[in-house]
């Protein structure tokens, strides 16, 4: 079987097939976000449609930046790229395709994608969070992903941590991913977080937020392991070392959760493995 992947972020939109679960073929591009919703679409089909000439895709699975309904299976909305409210995706794949699409939040996907196939293996519960150009979660409770009522569970991005913060995209104050994500760190210091990771000062101030988010996920969800991922992760022990001694010092000896922290180990690839995981739901 042939599983089209595609993984759309807020900086990069990222394809991939699969053959009988191997990938065989990727490419990724960087987001035009003034071409907005309809570059993206031209490309992801460009590129579908080039691969579509040498194979047939069986399935399509999806992982998307931003809130999804997956009960409707339709995109809820983009706040780093207009024009996708209530946008019908798979629908839209499959009239360009013609193959049956599934489609989720990346958070979700990725969380699916490091649990089967990555760090998360056999850890239940399991928490992911993507740092990238946002923030996003996605739980993993006895081996399948926890949506809630209205496919907004894990939305850790939007968990206020600073009250008196600045505003966040989302219309709120002080947000986790207001702190913390890719895009907003270099709009506040004018660096890209790559560089600005390098300087163990600013790792320092930097855990310190992300920890007070992700506190409300280990005391609340008190998980098998946090998994995280995006490309803000890449910093690897540099950042997981100083986020899990700042997590062992906001998280009293009250409570005996444990404090398991890893990076993903599929690197940018968490959400396509995600997508090719995601593809068996179609059957349910």
């Amino acid at each position: 079987m042939n599983v089209l992947a595609v993984d759309i972020g807020g900086t990069k939109v990222t394809l991939a097939v699969f053959e009988d679960g191997k990938m065989i073929l990727r490419e990724t591009h960087a987001t035009d976000r003034d071409g907005g919703r309809e570059w993206m679409l031209e490309k992801v089909i460009s590129v579908a449609k080039n691969w579509g000439a040498r194979l047939q895709f069986d399935r399509c699975g999806i992982g998307f930046g931003g809130p999804v309904n997956y009960a409707k299976q339709r995109v809820d909305k983009s706040t780093h790229v207009g024009g996708w409210n209530d946008f019908d995706f798979p629908g839209f794949i499959q009239s360009e395709l013609g193959v049956p699409a599934i489609i989720d939040n990346d958070a979700n996907v990725g969380a699916l994608g490091e649990y089967s196939f990555g760090a998360g293996a056999h850890a239940d519960p399991m928490f992911y969070i993507t740092l990238s150009t946002g923030i996003g979660g996605g739980i993993i409770i006895n081996g399948s992903l926890f949506r809630g009522a209205d496919s907004f569970a894990g939305e850790i991005g939007h968990i206020t941590i600073r009250p008196d913060g600045p505003e966040c995209l989302c219309g709120a104050r002080g947000c986790l991913e207001r702190m913390c994500s890719g895009l907003w760190l270099e709009r506040d210091y004018g660096k890209p977080p790559k560089e600005l990771l390098q300087d163990h000062r600013f790792v320092q101030k930097y855990v310190v937020d992300l920890a007070l988010g992700l506190k409300s996920a280990i005391l609340f969800l008190n998980p098998a392991r946090i998994v995280v991922g995006g490309g803000i992760s890449k910093a690897g022990k540099k950042l997981i070392d100083p986020l899990k001694a700042e997590l062992r010092q906001q998280i009293t000896s009250w409570s005996a959760s444990r404090i398991d922290v890893v990076t993903a180990c599929l690197a940018d690839d968490s959400v396509l493995y995600g997508a090719l995981a995601l593809v068996d739901e179609l059957e349910k």
